[in-house]
C-alpha cells in the first residue's frame, strides 16, 4: 500500500501533519444554513476537512416496519426503525455540491461516504478528492469495487470489521489497482467506551496490512485522539455539532466547536513532542549538563593529604571530572593544595 496518499492538496503519511477531519452527519438538522455554520466552525476549529455522508433513507435501506428493519442493538437510536433514523439523518444531496464549494473557499478539503453506487456517482460528478467506505459498509464488495475503480483514495472504518473482512476490502482495492488505502481505528458504539477502544490496533494495523492508518473516534473528548496520534494514526476524524443541547441523531456523541479546538490544538503539541528518533542533544540540552554530577573538592585538603570519601564527593554541578573516577582517586595524594568547592582534575592528583 502507499505510505504517503494525497487528499486534495493535502499530503497524508509519515512526516505530514495529521489530516484532522470534522463530520458533520446529522448534526445539520435538515438546515442547510446549520451545514453552513458547521463547516465554517470546523475552519475555525482547525480541521483539514469536512466530511459528509452521502444517501437517501431508500438507497441506504426499505421503508420497513418488521422486525428486521427496527433498531434493538442496545443504540441510542432503539425504538425506530432504520428508515425513520434516516429519513431525520440524511444530508440533501442537492446541497453537497454547495457545501463542498464552501469547503473548498475555506481552504478545506470535502469528501463523502456514499452507500450505494448512485452516490458514487454522485461523488464521482463533483470530483469528490476521497471516498470514505463506513464501518457498515466494509462488507459491501460490490461498492468497494465502484469506489475503487476511481482511483481515488479509499479511506475505510474498521468499527465491525473481522480480520478477514479488512482483508476482503483492501484485496478488492488491489485488484483493481488502488493502493491508495486509510484504514481507520473505529469503534461502532455511539458513544463509544474509552475501554474498548483499543487503540494499541492502529500501529498494529499499520503493520499487518502495511498502510497508513487513522482513527475514526466517537468516544467523549479529545484524549481518545491525542493518544491515537501519538500511536502513531495519520488521519483523525470526529463528529462536530455547533451544540449537543440543540439535539439531533449524533449530537450524544459529537464535539462542540470549542472541543474540536482544543483537540487540533492538542495534537498539535502532540507532533512536535513526539519529534523523532535522536539520541542527540539540542544546545539548549548540552547547556543544561553544566547542572548534572561530577567531582568536588568538598573540604580544603593540603598538600600531599589523601583523597577520601569525606573530602571529595559527586555533587552538582558538572564543572568536575566525570564520577567514574571516584573510586580511582580514593586514596591517591594531592599534589598541592585545593580549596572547597574547587572542581577535581587530575592536575590535582599526585
Amino acid at each position: 500500500m502507499e505510505k504517503k496518499i494525497k487528499i486534495g492538496s493535502r499530503y497524508i503519511g509519515e512526516g505530514e501533519r495529521t489530516f484532522i477531519v470534522a463530520e458533520v452527519s446529522a448534526n445539520h438538522l435538515q438546515d442547510y444554513s446549520r451545514a453552513e455554520a458547521i463547516i465554517k466552525a470546523a475552519k475555525e476549529a482547525g480541521a483539514d476537512a469536512v466530511k459528509l455522508q452521502t444517501y437517501t433513507p431508500d438507497t441506504i435501506t426499505l421503508d420497513c416496519d418488521n422486525d428486521y428493519f427496527q433498531i434493538t442493538q442496545g443504540t441510542i437510536w432503539d425504538g425506530t426503525t432504520l428508515h425513520r433514523l434516516y429519513e431525520e439523518a440524511y444530508t440533501p444531496w442537492e446541497w453537497q455540491p454547495k457545501l463542498m464549494e464552501l469547503a473548498r473557499q475555506l481552504g478545506m478539503e470535502c469528501f463523502s461516504s456514499p452507500f450505494d453506487a448512485t452516490a458514487v456517482d454522485f461523488m464521482r460528478e463533483m470530483d469528490m478528492p476521497a471516498y470514505k467506505v463506513a464501518s457498515f459498509e466494509i462488507n459491501d464488495i460490490p461498492l468497494i469495487r465502484k469506489i475503487a475503480k476511481i482511483g481515488k483514495p479509499v479511506i475505510f472504518a474498521t468499527g465491525i470489521a473481522y480480520l478477514e473482512d479488512i482483508e476482503r476490502a483492501l484485496r478488492v482495492c488491489v485488484e483493481e489497482g488502488n493502493e491508495q488505502v486509510i484504514l481507520l481505528k473505529c469503534t461502532s458504539t455511539y458513544p463509544s467506551p474509552y475501554e474498548d477502544m483499543n487503540l494499541r490496533v492502529i500501529p498494529n494495523m499499520a503493520q499487518v496490512f502495511d498502510c497508513l492508518t487513522g482513527l475514526s473516534d466517537h468516544s467523549m473528548g479529545s484524549a481518545v485522539a491525542v493518544a491515537g496520534v501519538a500511536l502513531g494514526a495519520k488521519m483523525v476524524e470526529k463528529h462536530l455539532t455547533l451544540s449537543r443541547a440543540d439535539g439531533g441523531p449524533d449530537a450524544a456523541f459529537s464535539m462542540e466547536p470549542a472541543e474540536f479546538r482544543r483537540m487540533v490544538d492538542e495534537i498539535r503539541i502532540v507532533e512536535k513532542a513526539l519529534g523523532r528518533v535522536t539520541y542527540e542533544l539540542t544546545e539548549k540540552q548540552k547547556k543544561s549538563r553544566e547542572d548534572g554530577r561530577s567531582l568536588f573538592v568538598v573540604k580544603d585538603i593540603k598538600e600531599g593529604e589523601t583523597f577520601t570519601e569525606e573530602n571529595i564527593r559527586s555533587i552538582r554541578p558538572a564543572f568536575g571530572m566525570h564520577t567514574m573516577y571516584y573510586e580511582e582517586i580514593l586514596g591517591k595524594k594531592a599534589r598541592g593544595d585545593i580549596a572547597k568547592g574547587t572542581p577535581l582534575d587530575w592536575k590535582y592528583i599526585l
